[in-house]
């Protein structure tokens, strides 16, 4: 099955969203088989509302990524999803993921009220989920956390710890134990995943080369081959659309 046998579309979440949620995506599988296909480690973890020829309709939240991960699109599958920033899970769903770290689970048939019949239109879809995700906000945010992840976002994780703990005047081990506990990731792990995704885009140009603040060439494809399995120029091929990240990040 080639991508132009699937539909791909990403919305952003509205402003008073935009602290938690990176982006709403679904994919749409018009082909009767399945897709090989890698998901690639991007920062965000998921909750997934989907269902195939083969399947019922089910809900998933899926945690952070620290590798690729080989799977398929079933066929004539739906997928309608809400990707999150970490600040989610403290102040949004209430939850810790560091349990899911590179898995998931699925989730009460009647989550958030979504039905089968809600994935015949993304918009509406979107629309629905944002207010229920509004009434569930947190009051009360801690302001270093906020301050946290608008710089970790902000730099696509090129700031060091060290950076990070001085700009909001909160420690290091402080940091890693708060990261460690509701995430199963430190700091600099995750930051060095966004430094990879952020690469992704120069990688799609064919641009193999480190622009990300990589030390050097040697770092640069050591990180790529660490999160995708395959060197950068492996990858930038993208043989088969398998990579599906990397075919779904528009052409520039």
């Amino acid at each position: 099955m080639a991508i132009s046998d699937l539909e791909l579309e990403t919305i952003k979440p509205v402003a008073e969203l935009a602290d938690f949620v990176e982006s709403f995506w679904m994919i749409r599988s018009h082909s009767a088989v399945e897709k090989e296909i890698v998901v690639l480690p991007d920062g965000r973890f998921d909750i997934i509302f989907s269902y195939a020829a083969n399947e019922s309709f089910h809900a998933t939240l899926r945690g952070l990524d620290t590798e690729a991960d080989q799977t398929v699109i079933p066929a004539k599958m739906v997928m309608f999803a809400v990707s999150f920033k970490l600040l989610a899970i403290e102040y949004l769903l209430h939850i810790k993921v560091a349990s899911v770290l590179n898995h998931g689970y699925r989730l009460p048939a009647d989550f958030w009220s979504v039905t089968n019949d809600d994935l015949n239109d993304f918009e509406t879809f979107c629309h629905k989920v944002s207010l229920t995700m509004l009434a569930l906000i947190k009051p009360g945010i801690d302001s270093r956390k906020k301050k946290l992840f608008d710089l970790i976002y902000a730099s696509n994780g090129s700031l060091t710890v060290k950076e990070l703990s001085e700009k909001v005047f909160w420690s290091n081990r402080q940091i890693n134990r708060y990261f460690n506990q509701q995430f199963g990731i430190s700091l600099k792990a995750y930051c060095n995943i966004l430094r990879f995704r952020a690469s992704l885009q120069q990688i799609k140009a064919g641009k193999l080369f480190p622009e990300q603040d990589f030390a050097d060439q040697t770092h640069f494809i050591k990180a790529v081959k660490k999160y995708s399995g395959v060197v950068p120029k492996e990858l930038s091929k993208n043989q088969n659309d398998r990579f599906i990240l990397l075919s779904a990040l528009p052409k520039k």
